[in-house]
């Protein structure tokens, strides 16, 4: 079977540091904007805490309820003060993120050399549709697989299986492609071949002793390596 390439999409395809600007812009008025890039990077990581405690509870939510209660816990954890309104003004900016700018170049490539591609995202299947759709690189990907569709959260086994399971394909012939090491690690634990794009060089990998298979610093280094 041929290979297929399975890409995480917040963080890996999306940039959720898109909402740095929209964040200066509504902090400006408490003449802090400088904060943006700190409430960006903790939204991003209570985000994700939320899913995986959530994951460990068998309290399972669509992701876009842990990305709202992880807003509303940095804006009093940063004392912020949004209103519901700038609250709900930022959801919309984070379903409307930008791709990483070499993505869809990345994308072309591994499509003329054959590689089937597929997203596949802790978001549920409406939200990662329209969020690639306006990001301009939806018609890249054969297909969305969504961990909504079995209600678990990365890096659970079963999210990784399930993704098999929808490709009809062998761990061998599978490559999960994320810059979340927990991601790689959780592909890598269920015995598919892993890629980690180290979007920071100076970005740690977890010391668990699982490692990926290939590391590179972009999209387009993947389309090198793979495509």
């Amino acid at each position: 079977m041929a290979t297929i390439l399975a890409f995480d999409v917040y963080g890996t395809l999306i940039d959720t540091h898109g909402v740095v600007a929209e964040l200066e812009q509504r902090l400006s008025a408490q003449d802090r904007s400088d904060l943006a890039p700190e409430f960006s990077r903790r939204w991003r990581d209570k985000q994700l805490e939320y899913s995986f405690r959530r994951g460990l509870m068998g309290a399972y939510v669509d992701f876009s309820r842990c990305t709202r209660e992880a807003l509303e816990f940095t804006d009093r954890a940063l004392q912020t003060r949004f209103t519901e309104n700038d609250k709900e003004h930022l959801m919309g900016v984070y379903a409307r993120l930008p791709a990483f700018p070499e993505a869809s170049a990345a994308l072309d490539r591994l499509a003329e050399a054959g590689v089937t591609c597929v997203a596949f995202s802790n978001g549920s299947r409406e939200a990662v549709e329209g969020l690639l759709t306006q990001a301009g690189i939806r018609e890249r990907f054969d297909d969305v697989v969504s961990v909504d569709e079995i209600k678990r959260f990365k890096p659970d086994p079963a999210v990784y299986a399930h993704l098999r399971h929808r490709l009809e394909s062998e761990p061998g012939d599978t490559w999960l492609i994320s810059s979340n090491a927990f991601d790689v690690i959780g592909a890598r634990h269920a015995g598919l071949h892993a890629a980690w794009v180290r979007r920071s060089p100076d970005a740690p990998f977890d010391p668990w002793g699982i490692d990926p298979d290939i590391t590179v610093a972009d999209l387009d280094a993947l389309a090198e390596r793979l495509g």
